[in-house]
């Protein structure tokens, strides 16, 4: 019972809650629907935490899609070794994880030491920024420690495979029996970030700025010698 629920019950209610809620938000609390930037506020601390994040975030994602999505038959089909595969997911996946994690710490610590920062933050907030460190702390760990000292794990077989059975409703969960403690662990604090995401910032992910470069560009004056008058 326990294999079904976290592997058949729980992925479903998590997508279920993101799909539903999200939907929730964007129709009827269109006006929360954003990213309010305070960059306004410290601009230094952000540049590199910022980068650090997006781009991380990018390459780990891509990186899940290659190791979860795509079946192991298309990389033997393509001559791709297991050797191969694995050196390149171990380095590029622990360059992306190093790179999210420590984005998130930076933006942490920029959110304690700069006051204005500070107050403009929210719970929701500090919520979304721990929890995105444990789930990316969690895989740079699997990647670069795990992997190169217990041994490369092939979740192309199990939780590959599982996680696509989810998307056809016939989930597969007796495949995840064998997985590692460690890596289960990641996926049902993943999962439940998911849900999490319509609650908060991270739900402008789901926003393509399509509009951006024909739209008009934003004018700022200073109130430093701004004449009345002029207007």
């Amino acid at each position: 019972m326990e294999v079904v629920f976290w592997w058949t019950i729980f992925p479903y209610i998590c997508g279920t809650i993101l799909i539903i809620a999200t939907f929730y938000r964007f129709v009827f609390r269109r006006k929360s629907w954003t990213a309010p930037s305070t960059e306004i506020f410290e601009k230094k601390g952000l540049g590199i935490a910022s980068v650090l994040f997006h781009y991380g975030i990018i390459f780990a994602f891509v990186g899940h899609v290659m190791g979860v999505l795509i079946p192991l038959s298309v990389y033997n089909a393509i001559g791709v070794t297991d050797h191969i595969y694995h050196f390149f997911a171990i380095a590029g996946g622990g360059v992306a994880g190093l790179m999210v994690v420590i984005g998130l710490v930076l933006m942490l610590i920029r959110k304690f030491n700069s006051p204005r920062v500070r107050a403009h933050t929210t719970g929701t907030s500090y919520f979304t920024i721990l929890w995105l460190i444990l789930v990316a702390g969690l895989g740079a760990y699997m990647t670069i420690v795990y992997n190169t000292t217990v041994g490369a794990y092939e979740y192309r077989l199990s939780i590959g495979p599982w996680f696509r059975s989810l998307f056809t409703f016939h989930p597969r969960s007796d495949l995840m029996l064998g997985v590692p403690l460690l890596f289960k662990i990641h996926i049902i604090v993943a999962f439940i970030l998911f849900a999490a995401i319509p609650f908060t910032a991270l739900v402008h992910m789901f926003s393509f700025p399509l509009r951006y470069p024909s739209r008009a560009p934003q004018q700022y004056r200073s109130r430093n010698g701004y004449n009345k008058n002029s207007r």
